[in-house]
């Protein structure tokens, strides 16, 4: 599955659409790419986690945030930036299905909400 995986998200380019996913994350939308990485890879839970720190001050105070996944041996580590390598935060799964070893979602402000996009949509 990795493998087609890979060739499809390699076709989002820019999106259509915007996709609320979430009563709890309201001011979050997903992108038809991570709309897509959500549905096929069963991974709601990873934009969840994204969108879960939007009360933390280093949230707010970056209006550009790279989360990286990257997953071994069936564990997980989200690693947050600022996109310019500075570490934000990080947080660890004690285990994931995740479906590929590494997965990069960019979170933007766009003034009226956060959304969430693979760098290739930006």
């Amino acid at each position: 599955m990795s493998n087609d995986l890979k060739s499809n998200l390699a076709q989002f380019t820019g999106t259509e659409s915007h996709t609320r996913w979430s009563s709890l994350f309201h001011n979050h939308v997903l992108t038809d790419g991570t709309k897509y990485v959500a549905e096929k890879c069963g991974a709601y839970w990873l934009m969840d986690v994204i969108a879960s720190y939007a009360s933390a001050d280093w949230y707010k105070k970056n209006p550009f945030i790279t989360a990286t996944l990257k997953v071994k041996d069936g564990k997980g580590c989200v690693k947050f930036t600022d996109g310019n390598d500075n570490v934000l935060q990080y947080q660890d799964f004690e285990y994931t299905d995740f479906p590929l070893d590494e997965i990069t979602i960019w979170n933007c402000d766009n003034g009226d909400y956060r959304v969430l996009m693979l760098p290739s949509e930006y």
